[in-house]
């Protein structure tokens, strides 16, 4: 799958100190590696109602992370999948009368568009379903062989008595877990399965539904053996993140991360497992279902410049929920403008770079690193100038993105 170009990062004149973010795991800060290459795998969209608010406040907040991490001497590898083939996929081709691979098509198109817009990093792997049928028929061959994996009729299920995970990463109860997993793609009441939880990893073929021809069986992958299957094999068997929105924690990030230990014998499989929040719109979640989304194409073709849709994500902190209002806008179009303003200037304030970067390596406190820039741009207008621009301009558009 080809991914977006390449954003072109500047080269700070500092080293950042070691990034330190939370793990929803452990629930306490986790210092992240600078003594080696770090890897980051961030699940990808299913691509239909692409580039709403939710999605482009992910993306940002693990941008974010990787450009402290880079700033920290860190080369790090970066993948993330499109479900390009799921149930929400299908479920609205068959509602608009269209094919399923059409939609799937466009909708990465404008994701594509969207993230080259807002300045994100493109991942170095960024790798669909579709294209990746091999290595999951054979990471659920594996599963099977080793009887972790069990027919139900011609379905595929994992057996969740094989791993210790479930629970421990969303920290939800036995009676939460039942609900979310029957809201979140899992069928707890089906007869058969050895344990309610056990989520499918072989869809059998059914009906007018996509297939694929398998000596599992004719059928399409199970929603979390995808990210198992592809965070392997172009990462490696352990991690140092996973990411994505707090609504994977489950099942999604304890089924796939369950499905990649039980693979590869070695526990843990992310050393980090990363949750942007959520946001909302007129008091409830931003969901497709719902249909309350604001579409980062719609607002760049109302004219919005993009570093103001940046801006206005980057004023709350990624593990924050928060609300989206118009009012979004107009605080961000008013802090670009003041920046630019001070970017437009001969001299500076002294440089304030590392309270910037110290505020990134604070579990990616944007809040606290926008009130810095804002300090910094309102004193270089005022003309409390003893330095040039160009160091703060540098590091504004390398650890924040905002140019």
């Amino acid at each position: 799958m080809q991914s977006w170009s390449q954003v072109f990062v500047p080269q700070l004149a500092l080293t950042a100190p070691t990034p330190q973010v939370y793990d929803s795991a452990s629930q306490d800060l986790i210092a992240l590696p600078v003594d080696r290459p770090g890897n980051v795998y961030v699940c990808g969209i299913t691509p239909y109602d692409a580039t709403h608010m939710g999605h482009a406040a992910t993306y940002v907040a693990f941008d974010t992370l990787i450009r402290i991490w880079r700033a920290a001497g860190v080369a790090v590898n970066f993948t993330q999948n499109i479900t390009d083939v799921d149930d929400p996929l299908i479920e609205r081709a068959i509602a608009t009368s269209r094919d399923w691979r059409d939609i799937a098509q466009e909708q990465v198109e404008l994701f594509r568009q969207d993230m080259q817009a807002l300045r994100v990093i493109p991942p170095q792997n960024y790798i669909g379903v579709v294209e990746s049928m091999s290595l999951i028929e054979n990471a659920v061959a594996k599963l099977v062989a080793q009887g972790t994996a069990y027919y139900v009729d011609q379905d595929i299920y994992y057996d969740v008595n094989d791993t210790e995970l479930i629970g421990k990463i969303s920290h939800l109860t036995e009676a939460e877990m039942f609900e979310v997993f029957g809201q979140r793609g899992g069928d707890p009441q089906r007869p058969g399965k050895r344990h309610a939880l056990d989520p499918m990893l072989w869809r059998a073929r059914a009906g007018a539904d996509p297939y694929w021809p398998s000596e599992l069986g004719e059928g399409r992958p199970g929603w979390h053996i995808e990210c198992s299957a592809i965070a392997t094999h172009f990462l490696s068997e352990q991690i140092d993140v996973q990411g994505g929105g707090s609504d994977l924690k489950f099942p999604h990030h304890e089924m796939s991360a369950a499905h990649a230990e039980s693979l590869t014998g070695k526990s843990p499989f992310a050393k980090t497992y990363m949750h942007a929040g959520m946001v909302s719109l007129d008091g409830q979640k931003m969901s497709k279902s719902l249909g309350n989304l604001v579409f980062v194409s719609k607002l760049r073709a109302a004219g919005t410049d993009p570093m103001t849709i940046r801006l206005a994500i980057l004023a709350h902190h990624y593990r924050s929920d928060w609300e989206w209002f118009d009012t979004e806008l107009a605080a961000a179009n008013e802090r670009l403008a003041l920046w630019r303003a001070a970017f437009d200037m001969t001299t500076g304030a002294a440089s304030v770079s590392n309270e910037l970067v110290a505020a990134l390596a604070n579990d990616l406190d944007t809040p606290t690193a926008l009130q810095v820039v804002d300090q910094w741009a309102t004193a270089t207008i005022a003309g409390a100038a003893d330095e040039g621009t160009t160091e703060m301009k540098t590091a504004i558009d390398a650890l924040l993105g905002i140019v």
